[in-house]
């Protein structure tokens, strides 16, 4: 090759964006606000055996990629030797180009072993497995010393208001660890009445967790909060939703009372009764957060599970979701309203899935501003399958246009796995890259130093500011 693919200037197609990256964006700290980091890893400061551990287990994008190319169920989630899986990527791997997976795939062998004169593919698959796990084997490379790598100050994990949340508070009683691992409270079987042999297990746990006996919809709420007050006590600040869309039906007390009393029976609730129960439920959730002065995180419009089959063979999230298109801005525009009207509406974020919706959703938070809090409602970074970048720049396009990009909270990683904080570095090279684009057309001042403030700003600085993640930016 006569050029390193990944090189110091990757996606940065102009002077100003080689500026505004390498001076503003790539040494910052991270705040990864959402992910689905496992605590107890972190807990135990994890290792692994070889690369394929890291990357390959329980990875649905990889999945997806390797079945659409042909590979066998064996090779992805069966009962092949990690080697033979990592094998089968490899032999992948070629066939993705400009799929985002192709990029992530040589950013994290370059950024955490240090593999950069090799492209990954069936003739360099022994090579680099072998050197990957050599490193893997070194005394310093564990989920934490990835973590401390990468420059992370917080991640906020995803987390049922039944869990212990024990690996929690064992990471912040140790001294030796300085990273914030913080709970997330995502309450989505607290809805799912729809559902009433997992609402009634989860019931279960609940009463368990919260020490409490669950007979009515009041006791329930209680407990809902008990949960909410002992997250908070252990550091959590935000709360999530994965919803289909935003419900915001007229549902009385009274009524959710009598669909309440209906799931615990393991009775069969209507559809109606189902979008009054989840109504009811996003609101009262949402009053908790506010009272508390967490940010609440609203992902929408994932179709789940559509190949039954599938579904039935490996279970949820594995690979067989995709984006979804029910109606959201009446009933997003309704929920925002009822809560302001009521004095509890929450810092919010939106993700949507669909890029349909990315105007709507610009144009939305713009209704529901302060006045106080900058950028208090957030259009969320593009989420799972717009995390690439034409998403991103749809994302960033759409929010620049209708309503300030410069308030904008910036990238997460939305990830299980401890090699994606390159998601970060990929946001960031995008967004000067986009920002530079404008410096050479003219659209804005070629000021370094005024561009370069909001590149820290929204890769750093806003993130810090908004959750208030620590005391003494508040002080």
């Amino acid at each position: 090759m006569n050029r390193e693919f990944i090189h110091a200037d990757f996606l940065l197609d102009s002077e100003p964006a080689r500026e505004l990256y390498h001076r503003h964006a790539a040494e910052l700290p991270i705040i990864d606000y959402h992910c689905h980091l496992a605590s107890a890893e972190i807990a135990q400061d994890r290792r692994w055996e070889n690369i394929t551990q890291i990357w390959l287990h329980g990875d649905h994008y990889k999945w997806r990629a390797m079945r659409t190319a042909g590979v066998a169920e064996h090779y992805c989630t069966g009962a092949a030797s990690d080697w033979e899986k990592f094998q089968k990527f490899a032999e992948v791997v070629p066939k993705t180009l400009r799929n985002p997976l192709y990029h992530w795939t040589h950013l994290e062998l370059i950024r955490y072993f240090g593999i950069h004169d090799r492209l990954l593919g069936p003739e360099t698959a022994g090579d680099i497995y072998a050197e990957c796990n050599r490193l893997i084997a070194s005394p310093d490379f564990s989920c934490r010393s990835l973590m401390e790598k990468s420059r992370v100050q917080v991640v906020c994990t995803t987390d049922d208001p039944v869990d212990s949340i024990e690996h929690h508070l064992a990471i912040a009683r140790d001294a030796s660890f300085g990273i914030q691992v913080r709970p997330t409270w995502r309450p989505d079987k607290a809805l799912a009445v729809d559902k009433p042999a997992i609402f009634r297990e989860w019931l279960a746990k609940l009463e368990e967790s919260a020490g409490a006996d669950i007979r009515d919809l009041d006791a329930f709420l209680a407990a809902l909060q008990t949960r909410h007050d002992f997250f908070h006590s252990a550091g959590c600040r935000l709360s999530d939703r994965g919803i289909e869309t935003v419900f915001a039906d007229d549902c009385p007390t009274s009524a959710a009372a009598a669909i309440f009393a209906k799931a615990r029976a393991g009775q069969p609730i209507s559809a109606t009764d189902v979008r009054c129960f989840k109504s009811f439920m996003l609101h009262e959730l949402a009053l908790m957060d506010a009272g508390k002065g967490w940010t609440q995180q609203i992902h929408y419009g994932a179709l789940r599970n559509s190949s039954t089959a599938m579904l039935q063979a490996l279970g949820p999230d594995t690979g067989f979701d995709s984006i979804g298109d029910w109606p959201i801005a009446e009933g997003l525009s309704r929920h925002l309203d009822r809560l302001q009207q009521a004095g509890g509406l929450p810092k919010t974020i939106i993700y949507n899935l669909n890029p349909r919706d990315n105007e709507l959703i610009a144009a939305m938070i713009g209704n529901f501003q302060d006045g106080v809090t900058p950028g208090r409602m957030q259009f969320g970074s593009g989420w799972w399958f717009l995390d690439q970048l034409d998403g991103m720049t749809r994302q960033i396009e759409a929010l620049s246009q209708l309503g300030l990009l410069s308030q904008f909270v910036g990238m997460l990683t939305d990830s299980r796995s401890f090699l994606s904080y390159t998601r970060h570095e990929y946001f960031r090279r995008l967004l000067c890259n986009i920002l530079g684009d404008d410096i050479v057309r003219g659209r804005i001042p070629n000021d370094l130093a005024l561009v370069g403030s909001m590149v820290e700003d929204i890769c750093y600085r806003n993130a810090r500011k908004y959750f208030g993640f620590f005391p003494a930016d508040s002080e």
